[in-house]
């Protein structure tokens, strides 16, 4: 079978800077180099292992149907793992991903580098990553409370890697939140993305391989969630099933929030006045250091917000009108889903404002919206008579003489 082979590179200091990275030799010889950065005071907590640049890159391995060979260490529980990880993703996208090897030149468990639990979240600035950090520092969450110490903002995923000044003002409103609750932010800067993956798949690997790559310092990486089990969406890149899964022996992998629809955790975060200030959940504005108060997810969560009473938070420059609402359109049966809540609780509490009306409306033509993308993708289903002509040509293909 074809080879993808993975160089551990010389780390590099250079600008106040710690960059390590791997060579990403294909089956063809081409070359591509993946790389992750962060500043020189946090170079300690970098992990030797390939364990990051494994997670990184197995879906691309994978989709490309080529085995693996890693020229450095990597864990033997997390190589175990990840071939249910493969499993997984084999049975919801066949045609999409094969099953590969992973070779690497040494297996070994990396130590335990702090003999007790320390936690780092991957921390965006939005709702679920907002409502993940309050969550475990604001007393609330039982045994379920890790023992958070800092959050890892990511230069590269959703804020290019050319906008700069834009990634560091939006770090700086992430780092005031953090500040507030006593954790720390760290910054880190990726190419990953250039790697050309399909991002919806890929994205929990992506995040997964960052807060792996500090596992000189931490034990554990909390992923915030972004759907409930209620209401999974599958496949998708980052889930309460196959998250965990990127796990190893020393460092976990923990889904988070998953139990909690996105309307409370807006809820959640109305006791949390530095949230309300920075909040950052816009990725459509041309600004994306801050939100646009245009797009669907800004809107729904003004109007998440709207419906718990407390009027439109600082973060958002201007309030939604009605005929925004009225106007929004989407056939994602999970953005219906958010505006389902919102006028749910409305009609709950006995809202009769004219907003709620819109919102009606603009639920009931997008519930349509939705039921007609569902029944174009799965037409056999809704045909038996185009079933029973399939079976039909199984039967005499089976009995043929």
């Amino acid at each position: 079978m074809r080879k993808t082979h993975l160089w551990l590179e010389e780390s590099i200091e250079a600008n106040d800077s710690t960059t390590v990275s791997v060579t990403i030799e294909n089956h063809d010889q081409s070359r591509t180099r993946l790389w992750y950065r962060v500043p020189s005071k946090y170079a300690s907590l970098i992990s030797p292992s390939c364990d990051p640049f494994v997670v990184a890159t197995l879906m691309l391995a994978m989709s490309l149907s080529t085995d693996v060979v890693v020229h450095g260490e990597v864990s033997p529980s997390l190589l175990r793992n990840l071939e249910e990880f493969q499993a997984a993703w084999i049975c919801w996208c066949p045609q999409k991903y094969r099953k590969i090897e992973i070779q690497a030149e040494v297996e070994r468990e990396q130590p335990i580098t702090t003999p007790e639990e320390k936690a780092i979240a991957a921390f965006s600035g939005g709702v679920d990553s907002c409502f993940t950090v309050f969550r475990h520092k604001n007393g609330h969450y039982g045994r379920l409370t890790r023992n958070l110490q800092a959050g890892l903002m990511v230069h590269g995923f959703d804020i290019p890697l050319a906008q700069q000044q834009v990634f560091e003002r939006a770090a700086e409103k992430s780092r005031a939140m953090l500040a507030s609750l006593g954790v720390e932010l760290i910054p880190m800067a990726t190419n990953f993305r250039e790697l050309g993956q399909d991002w919806e798949d890929v994205f929990g690997a992506a995040v997964a391989s960052t807060l792996m790559l500090l596992r000189g310092g931490y034990t554990v990486g909390l992923l915030p969630s972004s759907y409930t089990y209620q209401s999974l969406f599958l496949p998708w890149g980052s889930n309460p099933l196959t998250d965990p899964l990127l796990s190893s022996n020393g460092f976990q992998i923990i889904h988070d929030g998953t139990a909690f629809k996105r309307i409370e955790k807006i809820q959640e975060l109305t006791h949390f006045p530095a949230a309300l200030q920075g909040l950052r959940v816009c990725w459509e504005g041309e600004q994306l250091d801050r939100n646009c108060g245009h797009c669907e997810k800004c809107i729904r969560t003004i109007l998440g917000f709207r419906v718990m009473g407390i009027g439109l938070p600082t973060c958002f420059e201007q309030d939604v009108t009605n005929q925004q609402i009225l106007d929004i359109k989407t056939s994602k049966k999970s953005q219906v889903t958010y505006f389902e809540e919102i006028l749910q609780l409305a009609m709950a509490a006995g809202i009769s404002d004219s907003w709620v009306s819109a919102l009606e409306q603009c639920v009931e033509r997008n519930q349509r919206l939705v039921n007609s993308k569902q029944s174009s993708v799965i037409p056999t289903k809704q045909r038996p008579s185009a079933l029973r002509g399939r079976l039909r040509q199984v039967r005499s293909l089976l009995f043929r003489k």
